[in-house]
């Protein structure tokens, strides 16, 4: 079997910096707000820079993919320190345990199995990953490694994606587009008969049908969400500066009109 890379040479400076200007914020004259901080209270910050590092990604933006990257170790960092300190893990156990998972999970790579191919090698990946949650009494269902805290059109997708991967799906794009159809027409249903919690199921089988088709048709939901609304801000950002910020007051007919011109000024630029 291979070696699992651990190369004592590489000193990476700049992690070993990263992890000591940490340590020193934590201590006792350091910083008052990284002092106050707990595990819990960092989530929701590894959260949102998780987040700004995908949308700098998402851009292609190479510049602020290292910032904001960068400011996602920040808080892994952080947090580990914090467990330390409290007896439990340091960023070296955690990334140690995150390299032997990746050795025991590519035996395809360290050790003697052969794979055909990506799909292969992800489906031996989610089968030892299930073997690993039955040995420690975890859930162990496709769908359990799913985070539910997930924003719920990347849940749906990730769901779907998981529930095919074990056969649950249609044999082809038409299953799922239908099922748009259907579920729009519910959701009409719904809308007519006026009750609001009837409606708000049938709206959420409507985004979980779309999420499915755009599955098979090899687009990430989240991702192109996520461009639309950008495309969207952008064009009403020229219709405001059209109107020097004022639109109150202004028709639909002038807004809509500025619209279009933005749209078309945006398509002239190869946008």
């Amino acid at each position: 079997m291979t070696p699992p890379l651990r190369d004592e040479r590489s000193a990476l400076p700049g992690l070993r910096r990263l992890l000591q200007v940490v340590a020193r914020l934590r201590a006792p004259d350091g910083c008052p707000w990284d002092k106050q901080q707990t595990m819990a209270s960092m989530a929701p910050h590894l959260v949102e820079e998780a987040f700004e590092a995908a949308d700098a990604l998402r851009r292609g933006d190479a510049d602020d993919s290292r910032e904001e990257l960068g400011d996602v170790l920040v808080n892994v960092a952080l947090i580990s320190q914090i467990s330390s300190e409290g007896g439990g893990f340091d960023a070296d156990t955690a990334a140690a345990a995150a390299a032997d998972k990746l050795v025991r999970r590519h035996p395809h790579v360290f050790g003697d199995v052969a794979v055909d191919g990506a799909e292969m090698a992800y489906r031996n990946w989610e089968r030892m990953k299930q073997d690993e949650r039955r040995d420690q009494a975890q859930p162990r269902g496709a769908l359990a490694g799913v985070p539910v805290a997930l924003p719920a059109l990347l849940r749906a997708f990730r769901i779907g994606e998981k529930a095919a991967r074990v056969g649950f799906d249609w044999p082809d794009r038409q299953g799922p587009r239908g099922k748009i159809t259907e579920e729009l027409a519910e959701l009409d249903q719904a809308v007519a008969g006026g009750d609001h919690q009837a409606i708000t199921g049938e709206l959420g089988d409507l985004l979980f049908s779309i999420c499915n088709f755009a599955r098979h048709l090899g687009v990430n939901p989240e991702v192109a969400l996520a461009d639309t609304t950008d495309k969207f801000q952008r064009r009403f950002d020229a219709v405001e500066r059209e109107f020097d910020f004022e639109l109150h007051g202004r028709s639909l007919a002038e807004l809509d009109a500025a619209w279009n011109r933005a749209k078309a000024a945006e398509r002239a630029g190869g946008a």
